[in-house]
């Protein structure tokens, strides 16, 4: 009988790798669920927001603007656990 190193098993016996959540049937309905209920939401309080005037958009370009400040320290998104920590 031969026998395989531990290495070559490895290559051969992998399974596929399952897909994401957000790529499975569950994610895509929870995805568009939730695209629908937010539109929904923005629709019956158009109202309130385009009326609200400054008070409302303030804190939302607060959250963009530091969003892409506070990424560029690092590189964007990618820039996590590159470095060599061994």
């Amino acid at each position: 009988m031969i026998q395989q190193s531990h290495d070559q098993l490895d290559e051969t016996d992998q399974a596929p790798e399952p897909p994401s959540f957000w790529r499975s049937r569950a994610g895509i309905y929870l995805i568009v669920a939730l695209v629908i209920g937010g539109l929904l939401l923005g629709y019956e309080h158009r109202v309130h927001i385009l009326s609200s005037g400054l008070l409302i958009w303030l804190p939302l370009l607060l959250c963009v603007g530091m969003h892409f400040f506070m990424h560029g320290g690092h590189g964007g998104h990618g820039g996590h656990g590159t470095g060599d920590d061994k």
